[in-house]
């Protein structure tokens, strides 16, 4: 897979790949208007959209109903760095879902890719290349 990143004015910057562009701006006191998130930000919603889609596989597989599920995820940061520390990701089911499944339901949403990658975070490589 490959992504072509460009910069389409301000403080934005887009990915293209697949067919799809994902945009990203930055804030006010980061020279942007806030018109997308954060590159940080979609950093974060990948994982708790990762998890959610293996919450709602496991609800699909057992004919489990997902109204009324939804996941709440809540950064911890280092308050003197500001580095995260921890992400939280709670599962919040209604009333009438099978208690039998909830410990179930964490498991399956342990299975993200996202999480897992960065468990074992590959290797980041950065270099300048002449266009032409």
């Amino acid at each position: 897979m490959e992504m072509l990143i460009d910069f389409p004015g301000g403080a934005r910057v887009d990915a293209h790949f697949n067919g799809f562009t994902v945009c990203t701006d930055q804030g006010p006191q980061g020279g942007g208007e806030a018109s997308a998130p954060t590159p940080f930000d979609l950093f974060l919603a990948s994982l708790g959209t990762c998890a959610g889609i293996y919450v709602l596989g496991f609800c699909r597989q057992r004919g489990l109903p997902t109204e009324g599920i939804q996941l709440r995820e809540r950064v911890v940061r280092n308050p003197e760095t500001r580095k995260l520390e921890a992400v939280e990701i709670d599962i919040e089911v209604p009333p009438t879902f099978p208690e039998k499944y909830h410990e179930a339901l964490v498991r399956a949403a342990a299975q993200c890719a996202v999480k897992k990658q960065l468990e074992a975070p590959p290797v980041i490589q950065v270099a300048t290349k002449v266009r032409g």
